[in-house]
């Protein structure tokens, strides 16, 4: 993946996702779907659900009551009710607990991945390699080996570590090429262990990969899982 390239091809925002798959229907079928209450009431739901997870991304939520009194804030606000406290006065008390809970998250994160990391280092056959990022053989292949700076062919699927896809070739029909000396550090020395026809899953520690940057669907600091079969390589 190119660098320049990956903001495009690694997960788009809701909002542009939203506006591309509405820009490919026709007219009459979005006409029909806002005419339609239960499809309206599906789209609004899903959009509730897409809205609480990000919020659980960014915040402790730990019991029934945490929920209850937060769905009710947000639909007092929504139905232009007076607020049921002094905003003002919590305003503090909110954003010490976005800061709070930011840091809770990132902890667990950090320990969730360390351990993923840990474990699949272990695993038969996983090979790592010099900065860190880790390739498991599913599949040999024949041929010589790319280079730092050869042009290659691939099929990939991108995910978390728990399985959240965020890019995947192959759902788009069509083989990703190019230069090694392009895409992320992880990418460079890893693609360079595969011989064409070579199918492996690459795991690539955060400091190989985007850093603490957070890239499309990808939050900060992540370890990513790819699932790479290198196709053919050019000069």
């Amino acid at each position: 993946m190119k660098k320049i390239l990956v903001l495009i091809l690694l997960g788009l925002p809701l909002l542009a996702c939203a506006q591309s798959q509405s820009a490919q229907e026709t007219d009459a079928k979005e006409t029909a779907a806002q005419q339609d209450p239960a499809e309206r009431n599906k789209m609004l739901y899903s959009l509730g659900f897409l809205l609480g997870d990000n919020l659980k991304r960014q915040l402790v939520l730990d019991n029934e009551d945490d929920y209850k009194a937060l769905s009710q804030g947000m639909r007092d606000s929504l139905l232009n009710k007076k607020a049921q406290t002094d905003i003002e006065k919590y305003k503090p008390q909110i954003v010490k607990k976005y800061e709070d809970d930011a840091k809770t998250i990132a902890a667990k994160r950090q320990a969730e991945q360390q351990e993923y990391l840990t474990n699949f280092a272990k695993e038969k056959g996983v090979k790592t390699l010099d900065n860190g990022a880790m390739v498991k053989l599913s599949r040999a292949g024949k041929g010589k080996n790319p280079k730092a700076d050869s042009v290659v062919k691939v099929h990939y699927t991108g995910t978390l570590i728990d399985g959240t896809k965020f890019d995947s070739s192959r759902d788009r029909g069509e083989a990703f090429k190019t230069r090694l000396t392009d895409v992320i550090p992880c990418w460079t020395k890893a693609v360079q262990q595969l011989k064409p026809g070579a199918r492996a899953t690459v795991v690539c520690p955060p400091d190989t990969a985007y850093g603490n940057r957070p890239v499309g669907q990808i939050p900060p600091s992540s370890a990513l899982v790819f699932d790479i079969e290198l196709i053919d390589v050019g000069a």
